[in-house]
């Protein structure tokens, strides 16, 4: 069964930068999409970014475009969250997902789940 475990979350400041890392196991990750969510408490998990198997193609939630990249390096079976000028509203739990991610936003996309890394945002 595929492994997934997420790294990287941190308390930082408003504008400040943070790269999440999610490491997969046990599995060929390039036969897999891997999506990116988030999770603020009280709130639903919502779809933050994706990306296709072969890393071909990518997709960003509306308000983190031009502040978050992802990237995927299969030889190293690691997926990368780079997020940028960070906002409060920025603070959540994030969760690395595999699966078919069609269509990306939906968690039911997805049949492998990480444990998550608390990022927070706050002065």
């Amino acid at each position: 069964q595929l492994q997934l475990v997420e790294s990287g979350g941190d308390m930082v400041q408003p504008g400040g930068s943070l790269r999440l890392s999610c490491v997969v196991s046990k599995l060929r990750m390039e036969d897999y999409a891997i999506g990116w969510f988030r999770q603020a408490p009280g709130k639903e998990r919502e779809a933050v970014s994706y990306i296709k198997n072969d890393g071909a193609s990518t997709y960003y939630k509306d308000s983190v475009k031009g502040r978050f990249t992802i990237s995927r390096d299969n030889a190293k079976n690691t997926v990368y969250l780079q997020m940028n000028s960070l906002k409060s509203e920025d603070t959540a739990r994030y969760y690395c997902a595999a699966g078919r991610g069609v269509p990306w936003t939906m968690t039911w996309a997805y049949d492998y789940w990480g444990q998550g890394t608390q990022v927070t945002v706050s002065s």
